[in-house]
């Protein structure tokens, strides 16, 4: 950071003079603003030209000059004003959110163009020139803009030569002229600066100052710390020169320990061949423990064979008593049909049988009754007297001829309304069938979709826990199993569930492995019976009675997976499942391949090709079965499809899976809805038919009643006595004819019934023979079901007896494998016994019985040797010892004067930070009192009263101005004044911070924004005399106005810019001479 100036409050006097010839743009003569200034131009620090390539909206400005001291841009609105300052901002490594004109760096190219370039020259002259021999009278700062918003930056010297392409000497430059950016960016427009305590705290450099200050507290507690440090390494160098001091103390007894030296090594001689004999004797018990495992081993593979030969032929006997039975099943089937057949032809027969002579019952009985009838009747007339009866007999038989009528129209209606109640006898028998089924369909649809949403809510679950896959309880299973393990109740850990332990290689073939190992997923692995008990016991506590529990799998945990290439299933384009997946687990590898020979079981994606591979060529080797990508099951004779349509373990897609089932769960509730209105309606028809076929029925029995009263009526006046008309001997002809018909009648139903008794007696044969079949083939499916239970059983004790005897020849070759490489071990013991023991006879020729072990001697000797040869060194070089010993001390010394000093350094810098923090109290109240007696003076050129209060503390500024009499007025805040009073204000706030900062040059865009014309005046006059008074400072000043109004000066330069032309690409503007400026004054 350059040197800060200082100035006297209100004084012109300490202005930096110019140097003899080098005062540039200034005239001796009287045409100045102000006569009573010393001209004098700064020498370092200002803009002395600008020049813009394709920047903002502009595709070239410039070059120009500006003046030494004031310089005013004016122009139009579009003109390039603003750019100009902009470019200023950007290209001395301001931020371009700073400039209120964008964002990003990339904003100010030009639209259509790749890049945009500024180049600005600064005056580098006299004594503070920085780098005069390197750079010159000038520098010139290029910065190139890409469209990325990137940036780079060439620091040229006067003659054009590239000095440095580095920001941090830009920043540099800067330092050295002390050329504040925030001044351009706080200050650049009158409508962006904040009246804020940060504006003087940045503009008077106060922020840096005390930026210092706390670097150099950093620095102090840095220097502490070194001192701590340092004070611990005196301890240290301290502990050292005791050691130093000591060894001149421990000269003796060189030729003991010497001595003792030879005996440990005749002893560490003879004790290494003791520690070979021992481990030859360990080798030689662990391979005769050996050899007898292997003799019981093979005892046990002996038995285990045998107990495979027993399953094997109990499964064959099973088996065969099974064939048998479904043989003798198979052939009693055919005679079992006819009989049934036989059976139904008898009964049949019989029926019609019954039939016939039930109809001739009926006969016989009416007959009979006629009879009877027939009898009395003659009785009657024989005994009748009055035969005048004619007129009532002639009505009897028009009544009779009525009755006789009506009775048919009733068997009309009867018929129709027998017909109209087996319609809708039919109906309802119809919709109860149809009720029945949607009632059955309804129930299916209501278990699939609880099904789906406990299915639905596990997966929920597991997006958290993927274990709740597998079941809600599964997590809290594990985490007991868990403390059961830290507890030592389990020999090894058991492992599951198996499906959180495996993972897919190929996510399409999820389904076809659920299938091939279903309720295994879930299933668990114990190293034995004992540990199994043990997870029996954790499971009760998170299973309810009567609900399934996870399958437990006993086997013996190995650390490696079976090597089952000799026997497992091989196909070029189909994986097995145990090469489908990526199990890390060789327990749960080794539990699938015993449970289920996952080795054997291929997985092919099309059920087409399924079929192709299983079942129309012969199967590949070893392979015993395949599941397509669809979960079907594939052998080589049978096709089995699967229930299932989705994984609903080893799925990836959660969310897919989620979605699907929501969808399901939504299409079941659906389909409730609609098999609930179905239900409804069919009940509702079923309610209506009913009650229509009560009214049918009822009507019925109306009609019959009816029917039966009028039949009643015509025999009624059938039999009364009609003694006139009747004939005795007529009806005595009838009577003798009816007994010939009753007589008929009866022997024929004598006929009918020894048929049907026959025919009776031939249905219960047949129906026995038949009865007796049906029991005898019953029995024997009696007989099969146990059977098949016991086949299921000595399968899977086949199952297990192989693979007990996989697992013993596993073990055994395991073992063998062991004792071998043991067995090799011993001969190789034994050869380095015959090396050790001949070593140590070459070293002491006699044997020693020797107590410690060769570890413990080893270590003796080389202590021992290390102390001879530290003794060896201190009489072999006392002179080292004393030279050693002298370093240590002047190390020692150096250190501790030096700390000493640090601790002075540091306790005298406390003492020059307070009086620095003094004086840089004192230099900020000095500060602020320049600035509000700045402020004050510039207020009452207009009258106005002000008032500036800052809190350093707090770190805050309040402004408050009263235009008028200050002693009559009330101060007002500075949002209650004016556009023009404000911007007056804010001009004298500017002016006032401008006065007491040291920036080589300041600059200000429209700085007479919202003023009337007499402010404008007045802050135009007081911004040149500012300028007059401060000539080594440049002023650049941007503006919409003429500038007409200005003196004629050669300290005041305008730079005037013409409004752009239609299709025009540059922007030129010129100085306006000094003829130009008389004329035009």
């Amino acid at each position: 950071m350059a040197k800060r100036k200082e100035e006297n409050f209100l004084s012109h006097e300490n202005a930096k003079r110019p140097r003899k010839g080098e005062a540039e743009d200034f005239d001796g003569g009287g045409d100045d603003y102000n006569g009573t200034s010393t001209l004098t131009a700064a020498e370092v620090g200002i803009i002395e030209g600008i020049q813009l390539k394709n920047f903002m909206c502009h595709s070239m400005l410039g070059p120009f000059k500006f003046g030494s001291n004031v310089n005013f841009v004016v122009g139009n609105n579009g003109s390039g004003k603003s750019a100009v300052l902009t470019a200023l901002i950007v290209g001395l490594g301001g931020k371009a959110i700073a400039t209120n004109r964008g964002s990003s760096l990339k904003g100010f190219v030009k639209d259509g163009q790749n890049s945009a370039d500024i180049s600005i020259t600064l005056r580098n002259r006299g004594d503070d020139a920085y780098r005069a021999n390197v750079y010159g009278d000038s520098i010139i700062v290029q910065q190139h803009i890409s469209m990325d918003g990137s940036r780079s930056y060439k620091l040229k010297s006067e003659t054009g030569t590239v000095v440095s392409t580095k920001k941090e000497e830009l920043i540099a430059i800067l330092d050295h002229f002390n050329i504040q950016l925030y001044l351009l960016e706080s200050f650049h427009s009158l409508e962006t600066i904040s009246l804020s305590y940060h504006t003087f705290w940045e503009s008077t450099q106060l922020e840096q100052m005390k930026e210092d200050y706390s670097y150099i507290m950093e620095t102090k507690d840095r220097t502490k710390e070194q001192i701590n440090q340092g004070e611990e390494r005196l301890t240290e160098l301290k502990r050292q020169c005791l050691e130093k001091e000591e060894r001149f103390q421990n000269i003796a007894g060189l030729s003991t320990m010497k001595t003792t030296l030879e005996y440990l090594k005749h002893e560490m001689a003879w004790a290494v061949v003791n520690e070979i004999e021992k481990q030859l004797n360990a080798i030689r018990d662990n391979i005769q423990i050996g050899e007898e495992r292997a003799a019981r081993l093979d005892r046990k593979m002996e038995d285990q064979q045998v107990r495979l030969n027993e399953a094997e032929k109990k499964y064959k006997d099973i088996q065969d008593k099974l064939e048998k039975i479904s043989q003798e099943t198979n052939a009693r089937a055919p005679e079992c049909m006819a009989l049934k057949a036989d059976v139904t032809t008898k009964t049949r027969a019989y029926n019609e049988a019954e039939v016939l002579y039930n109809r001739s019952l009926n006969e016989y009985k009416a007959l009979k009754k006629d009879d009877e009838q027939l009898c009395k009747r003659i009785e009657e007339l024989k005994n009748s007297t009055d035969q005048s009866l004619e007129p009532e007999r002639l009505e009897r038989q028009k009544k009779i001829i009525w009755l006789k009528e009506k009775i048919k129209s009733l068997q009309d209606q009867e018929s129709s309304v027998n017909q109209e109640i087996e319609q809708f006898q039919q109906a309802i028998d119809k919709d109860k069938e149809e009720h029945n089924r949607i009632k059955g369909e309804e129930l299916d649809v209501k278990h699939m979709l609880n099904y789906n949403q406990r299915q639905l809510k596990e997966l929920k679950d597991s997006k958290t826990d993927r274990l709740k896959r597998f079941g809600p309880n599964v997590p809290a299973l594990l985490e007991a199993i868990d403390d059961a393990y830290r507890r030592g109740h389990f020999t090894y850990k058991p492992v599951g569930p198996l499906g959180a332990c495996i993972h897919l290689r190929d996510p399409e073939l999820a389904l076809a492995i659920e299938s091939c190992l279903t309720g295994l997923l879930q299933a668990y692995c114990c190293h034995n019976h004992a540990d199994e008990r043990v997870l029996q016991a954790l499971m009760k506590r998170f299973y309810a009675p009567g609900t399934s529990r996870p399958q437990i799998i006993v086997s013996e945990f190995r650390n490696e997976i079976y090597d089952v290439r000799h026997r497992a299933a091989y196909h070029p384009e189909f994986p097995t499942v145990l090469t489908a997946l990526e199990i890390d687990n060789a327990v749960v590898a080794n539990s699938l391949i015993d449970m289920k020979r996952i080795e054997t079981v291929l997985l092919i994606k099309n059920n087409s090709v399924a079929r192709t591979v299983m079942q129309s060529q012969k199967p590949p080797k070893n392979c015993r079965e395949a599941f397509t990508a669809d979960g079907d099951q594939v052998f080589p004779g049978r096709y089995y499809s699967s229930e299932n349509t989705r994984p609903k373990f080893l799925t990836r897609d959660l969310d897919s899976e989620i979605s699907h089932l929501e969808n399901d769960v939504e299409n079941k509730k659906a389909q409730i809805l609609n098999l609930q209105q179905h239900l409804f309606a069919l009940e509702k028809d079923i309610k209506r038919n009913e009650e229509l076929l009560k009214r049918c029925q009822f009507h019925y029995k109306e009609l019959k009643m009816k029917i039966r009263k009028s039949f009643s009526e015509i025999r009624e006046l059938e039999n009364i006595e009609e003694h006139q008309s009747v004939d005795i001997a007529t009806l005595e002809d009838e009577a003798q004819e009816n007994k010939s018909k009753m007589k008929l009648v009866e022997n024929n139903m004598e006929q009918q019934k020894e048929k049907m008794e026959i025919l009776k007696s031939v249905k219960i044969e047949a129906e026995n023979k038949y009865d007796a079949i049906k029991l005898k083939i019953n029995q024997l499916s009696e007989l099969a079901d146990p059977l098949k239970d016991e086949l299921n059983l000595a399968d899977s004790e086949v199952d297990n007896q192989k693979r007990g005897k996989r697992h013993y020849e596993d073990k055994q070759k395991e073992h063998m494998d062991t004792l071998n490489k043991k067995k090799r071990e011993l001969d190789m013991k034994e050869k380095e016994l015959e090396e050790k023991m001949s070593q140590a006879r070459q070293i002491c020729p006699e044997r020693i019985e020797v107590k410690k072990s060769a570890s413990i001697l080893d270590k003796e000797i080389n202590r021992l040797r290390q102390k001879i040869q530290a003794e060896h060194a201190s009489h072999g070089d006392r002179e080292e010892i004393m030279r050693q010993y002298q370093e240590a001390r002047e190390t020692y010394l150096d250190l501790e004067n030096k700390v000493r000093t640090l601790k002075r350094f540091t306790k005298l810098l406390d003492e020059i930070m307070i009086n620095r923090y003094g004086t840089y109290q004192q230099f900020r109240r000095c500060l602020t009192l320049r600035c509000k007696l700045y402020f004050d003076n510039l207020l009452s050129q207009r009258a106005y009263c002000g008032k500036m209060n800052f809190d350093h503390k707090n770190e805050t500024l309040s402004i408050s101005v009263q235009p008028g009499e200050g002693n009559r007025a009330i101060f007002n805040d500075m949002r209650a004044l004016s556009g023009g009073e404000r911007s007056f204000s804010t001009v004298c706030f500017i002016l006032s911070l401008w006065s007491i900062a040291e920036s080589p040059f300041r600059c200000l865009d429209e700085f007479d924004v919202y003023m009337d014309m007499v402010n404008r005046r007045i802050a135009m006059d007081m911004i040149l005399k500012m300028a007059d008074s401060q000539r080594f400072r440049q002023f650049i000043l941007l503006t919409p106005q003429s500038m007409s109004s200005l003196p004629s000066s050669r300290l005041i330069r305008i730079l005037r810019m013409s409004d752009p032309e239609r299709g025009q690409t540059t922007l030129p503007f010129r100085p306006i001479t000094q003829e130009e400026e008389e004329d035009r004054s």
